[in-house]
């Protein structure tokens, strides 16, 4: 059996490397985990530098980048599903393609997507520049979010509570600092999860993507932190990425 890989049925299993969005980490999977690693998979949650566990680490974009190559290749894992939530889809759209012929897909779970010499903040309707004062005002980070952010998505108090105690203040650079892609995201194999009480519609870089052959959408009835929502669900569209 090759490294990182797991067998069922003579068949390679895929190994999942799941990435949360702005302020969480590894954690924000826990309801998701054992049902991929159920199934026969590899699950891999990584919290990002700088966040959770990672608190007090120096982090930019390139940095959380590196971070998502490093865990794939410390473990020397094959038939890798990356999986980025918001935020998360940046750093993980450009650390697909530097995986090389490790990756078998990629989900992007109502995330960003990385354009190349773009930042996350870019794509902000002021173009940043309130993001840029929030950062300024708050020692180079992105504060966490009050509950009332989260009202309207399907959440639970409970959820609610569960993320608003665990989130940490987000590092301003990896905001800030542009992605860099090498080649079309569009030649990515992937899948754009769009949870509807979020947003009905992809957003248009997304919806580009969207009209190549690579990529498909897949539509979720919840809002934009399905992992919390609606684990069970979210699950079986990671497994169905993977060929499942």
């Amino acid at each position: 059996m090759p490294p990182g890989g797991k067998l069922r049925y003579g068949a390679i299993m895929a190994n999942f490397v799941l990435v949360p969005g702005a302020r969480l980490g590894a954690w924000a999977w826990d309801d998701v985990v054992p049902r991929l690693r159920a199934a026969g998979h590899g699950a891999h949650p990584l919290t990002l530098s700088g966040l959770a566990d990672k608190r007090g680490v120096p982090a930019g974009q390139r940095t959380h980048v590196q971070d998502i190559v490093d865990e794939v290749v410390r473990h020397d894992l094959r038939d890798v599903v990356l999986v980025g939530h918001s935020y998360a889809g940046i750093p993980v759209g450009q650390a697909a393609e530097r995986i090389g012929d490790r990756l078998a897909h990629v989900v992007f779970v109502d995330s960003s997507v990385p354009a190349d010499g773009e930042a996350f903040v870019s794509a902000w309707p002021d173009g940043g520049a309130e993001m840029r004062a929030v950062l300024a005002g708050n020692g180079g980070f992105w504060p966490p979010a009050p509950a009332a952010h989260f009202d309207g998505h399907g959440l639970t108090d409970e959820q609610i509570a569960r993320i608003v105690a665990g989130s940490t203040p987000h590092p301003g650079a990896t905001l800030t600092e542009p992605a860099v892609l090498t080649r079309p995201l569009g030649e990515l194999p992937a899948t754009y999860v769009l949870c509807l009480l979020a947003d009905a519609e992809p957003a248009d870089d997304v919806a580009k993507l969207l009209a190549g052959e690579r990529w498909r959408l897949v539509e979720m009835d919840t809002g934009h932190w399905p992992m919390f929502s609606r684990p069970r669900e979210l699950a079986r569209i990671l497994l169905e990425a993977a060929g499942d």
